[in-house]
């Protein structure tokens, strides 16, 4: 096992912890190594396409396994303004 595989393993495991717990790079665990580092890594990663290619490669075996149901789930909420936020009249305005 060469010291750059372990070293990617290590910060795809802190990627993935980061992008579920939502914490900012500055915060990630010392254990990883410099926020820096690791963040320059990500975006190497991001850049090159190997997320895209990880996340196709898992959706392929989820599939192939019949673990992935694709459902779409459309939102139909209204969310509405209230009238002074939408630019209404003040009173004696006419």
């Amino acid at each position: 096992m060469s010291l750059s595989w372990v070293w990617a393993a290590i910060t795809s495991h802190v990627h993935r912890f980061r992008a579920r717990t939502g914490i900012p790079w500055r915060d990630v665990p010392g254990q990883y190594g410099p926020w820096g580092r690791v963040y320059d890594l990500f975006r190497r990663w991001q850049r090159d396409g190997t997320w895209q290619r990880i996340l196709t490669q898992l959706q392929a075996r989820a599939e192939a396994e019949n673990l992935i149901t694709w459902d779409f789930n459309v939102d139909s909420t209204v969310c509405r303004a209230h009238q002074h936020a939408a630019g209404a009249r003040e009173k004696g305005d006419l």
